[in-house]
């Protein structure tokens, strides 16, 4: 372990001052018990799913428009690039091990 990565457990707690690692404590059970009661219900959670979602920015139609045509530009791009290395590359294995 470096010296950059013992300070950046120091600040987060998780290393003493001289830089070996703290044990973590065991959740205790009234912390297991309360957990549990904080949990929501199916309705709750799909209630607050939409209202979360509700606050995203969505990109409007020309948007989605240009970024769907760039990814599909570079797919092809990309997908042709790597036909064409894949190609020449066996023409010349091809050409190195030929007998004559």
């Amino acid at each position: 372990m470096n010296r950059e990565t013992k300070r950046m457990m120091q600040k987060q707690g998780q290393a003493g001052a001289d830089g070996t690692p703290v044990a973590r404590a065991r959740p205790s059970v009234d912390d297991v018990q309360r957990r549990k009661s904080q949990r929501v219900g199916i309705r709750q959670y799909f209630t607050e799913v939409r209202e979360e979602m509700r606050q995203v920015a969505w990109p409007t139609r020309p948007e989605l428009t240009n970024y769907t045509s760039i990814v599909l530009f570079v797919l092809v791009f990309m997908t042709t690039l790597i036909f064409l290395f894949g190609y020449g590359f066996s023409k010349f294995v091809n050409f190195l091990f030929a007998t004559h």
